[in-house]
């Protein structure tokens, strides 16, 4: 065989290991992105399940004190925040919006005795708190997803690929700044 010929299948072998590795490269970004988006999707999933509790909740409460309009506004305006955000940032910044007005909701509710032992609020109370953690759990794998990702598209080779494909870091789910605050518990 002629040292040319032998040159050419050398490159041609390299280009094709160089390109099936592009190709592998690809495919995984496109396996990591779905993940996040579909790990979004869940925890999309336990916001709505939420939402849907909260008219009940506030109507439960609401035949007890009344007169806590300002309460109820704030929480069907941060219920309507959170459905009409479409971004996962916007859904993130309106889903801290509900965190509080839920607060002081719940808060209202422990001023009235009848109320925290009448069945219906207790049942509601516990598929909030339940719902509660689903949206926990679904937050941490969210967020374990995104952290591979963001991972995998700045080691090297992949951050080439990744910058040639226009792919950017994720931004992790993060708790309200009032989460900072410790909680109140009066008796």
């Amino acid at each position: 065989m002629k040292k040319g010929t032998i040159i050419l299948i050398i490159i041609a072998a390299i280009i094709v290991l160089l390109g099936a590795r592009v190709i592998s490269g690809y495919n995984q970004l496109v396996e990591l992105e779905q993940n996040v988006e579909g790990r979004w999707a869940q925890v999309e999933n336990q916001l709505q399940r939420r939402a849907d509790l909260i008219p009940n909740l506030v109507e439960t409460v609401r035949g007890y004190a009344s007169h806590e309009q300002q309460v109820f506004s704030d929480v069907a305006e941060a219920r309507s925040r959170l459905l009409a955000a479409r971004t996962p940032e916007e859904q993130m910044e309106a889903n801290a919006g509900l965190d509080s007005a839920l607060g002081r909701l719940l808060a209202i509710s422990e001023a009235y005795p009848q109320l925290k032992a009448d069945t219906s609020f207790i049942r509601l109370q516990d598929e909030l708190a339940g719902t509660e953690n689903r949206i926990a759990t679904e937050r941490m794998r969210f967020n374990e997803s995104v952290q591979t990702w963001n991972t995998t598209i700045r080691k090297f080779p992949m951050n080439l690929l990744a910058s040639m494909l226009g792919k950017e870091p994720k931004r992790f789910f993060e708790a309200a700044p009032s989460a900072q605050e410790v909680p109140q518990v009066r008796f």
